[in-house]
């Protein structure tokens, strides 16, 4: 009996038996997407939420992103959960700039998104004002089933990404739109 097995996920190409060609970009963004190491910056209850979806009943591993990295240097995608003082605005900004390319950015919940319900002069009124952002996950707290769906926002991001993206002139002038060499 012959089974017929094919991968979920096939980048376009040419394939026959015991051969399969496709393009660099295709088969790097596919490895970056199913190989994230985030790096969680959380500050409040979102913190909470982000536990419970990498805990083993939503598992963030079935997504490749099981190793969490508390180093920027090592990490590629910065997940932000939170409220977001003006004052540990640099400390954010520097952590994203330590972050080595290509690198990504998620904003969970409404205080990282927008400053939430605390509309003050002590708190950021959404991290997109000092760092890009590539995806937002609105709630208070969002729920792990948003986290999880962030997360392939993320991976489709990644995966339809350029490697050229980054040396564009338009992600330059974006950078430099945050003052951000």
């Amino acid at each position: 009996m012959s089974v017929d097995i094919k991968p979920e996920h096939q980048p376009e190409g040419l394939e026959g038996a015991g051969f399969f060609a496709t393009s660099l970009d295709k088969v790097v963004g596919l490895a970056r997407a199913n190989s994230l190491w985030p790096l969680p910056f959380a500050t409040s209850c979102c913190g909470i939420e982000f536990m419970a979806t990498m805990a083993s009943h939503y598992d963030l591993a079935r997504f490749g992103s099981e190793r969490l990295s508390f180093s920027p240097r090592q990490a590629d995608l910065l997940m932000v959960m939170g409220t977001i003082s003006k004052k540990m605005g640099p400390i954010l900004r520097q952590v994203y700039e330590q972050m080595a390319e290509p690198k990504w950015v998620l904003s969970m919940g409404a205080c990282a998104c927008s400053g939430g319900i605390f509309d003050s002069y002590s708190v950021l009124q959404g991290i997109d004002r000092i760092i890009p952002v590539d995806v937002y996950i609105p709630g208070c707290p969002p729920r792990p089933e948003q986290v999880l769906d962030g997360i392939l926002k993320i991976q489709e991001l990644t995966k339809s990404e350029s490697i050229r993206r980054r040396d564009s002139p338009e992600y330059k002038a974006m950078l430099e739109q945050y003052g951000i060499e």
